[in-house]
């Protein structure tokens, strides 16, 4: 069975605010995962607490709405234990760099196979708009009585150490061209991590639809000129091609190097491509040959009368105190 947007459910008006960047996200997830006709039963939308955790409500797929910070814990679990499913992770700048930072670095260690979506607005929407870690120093949104005192994180370098074998940045408005990474970063062969710039328009009057259309930064002509422009349209090659150590260390430098551009001419797309490196299953399945074959969602649990097949008994007897 395809998925068909006509499946999908779109009674999502009272849960985000008039103009959110979270129904953009949503549209090129829908977009993505009919465009490649995948099978509804075979895909775990996974989100964590904050205005994106409402993500897998609206798509007709499976869904977890997990604890805050702990998105990316659930689905690394779900993955491993039926590898055959496409686990797709959504979740907030603050719900992922904030209190799910350790869990971010260490996922990126691993590479498994999935992708993490990330909804950047600089604030914690869902609790009134406190400055999350992606937040710049010194920035003030309407939000907040005093300019941010941190400094902010800059999620794509983060991910580039940490280790994630594809690192992308889309815009929520430019919904197709955010579309063709979604499936990008679903179809890569390892974890994809993709952030999204997206308006919040409650709670960040810097960061808004109107700033990255161009408002005030005109060109010589007089008209506003977009503050995103897109790698692959200037030459950028973001891909690695081969194994060599060399091509890595050159395509990483230059991804974090491009990771700085913010502001007037903030670059979207693929910074960093790289489908050599071992997925975390590959890993397991060398070390137990048996796992990609029969992994845990596979074995069976239960006789058919539905008694365990674990047998216990002799354990208890062990530790029986007499």
């Amino acid at each position: 069975m395809a998925l068909k947007l006509t499946d999908l459910k779109t009674d999502v008006h009272n849960d985000w605010c008039p103009g959110c960047g979270d129904f953009g996200i949503l549209n090129a997830v829908q977009m993505a995962l009919a465009e490649m006709n995948v099978d509804p039963s075979n895909v775990v939308i996974v989100s964590g607490i904050g205005c994106s955790g409402k993500i897998p409500h609206f798509v007709k797929t499976y869904g977890v709405h997990t604890l805050h910070g702990r998105s990316l814990p659930f689905a690394t679990g779900i993955k491993l234990a039926n590898p055959d499913l496409e686990v797709i992770c959504a979740g907030g700048d603050g719900d992922g760099m904030g209190i799910g930072a350790g869990h971010f670095v260490n996922a990126g260690r691993r590479n498994v196979d999935m992708a993490y979506i990330v909804h950047d607005n600089g604030v914690y929407g869902l609790t009134k708009g406190q400055a999350s870690p992606t937040l710049k120093l010194g920035m003030k949104p309407k939000s907040l009585p005093l300019p941010n005192i941190n400094q902010g994180i800059n999620p794509l370098i983060l991910a580039l150490a940490a280790g994630y074998t594809f690192v992308a940045r889309g815009y929520a408005y430019d919904v197709r061209h955010l579309k063709d990474l979604i499936i990008k970063a679903v179809k890569h062969k390892g974890f994809a991590f993709l952030d999204v710039l997206q308006p919040c328009p409650t709670y960040n009057d810097i960061l808004t639809k109107e700033y990255w259309q161009g408002e005030g930064n005109l060109d010589p002509s007089g008209r506003p000129k977009p503050r995103t422009y897109k790698l692959e349209e200037t030459g950028y090659d973001g891909v690695v091609h081969s194994p060599d150590d060399d091509e890595v260390e050159k395509k990483v430098a230059q991804a974090i190097m491009k990771s700085f551009e913010f502001g007037d001419h903030t670059p979207i797309g693929v910074f960093y491509q790289n489908e050599f490196v071992p997925t975390y299953e590959e890993r397991l399945n060398q070390r137990m040959p048996t796992y990609r074959s029969n992994p845990p969602a596979a074995q069976e649990i239960a006789h058919e009368d539905g008694t365990p097949l674990a047998n216990v008994r002799k354990l208890l007897e062990e530790m029986r105190v007499t």
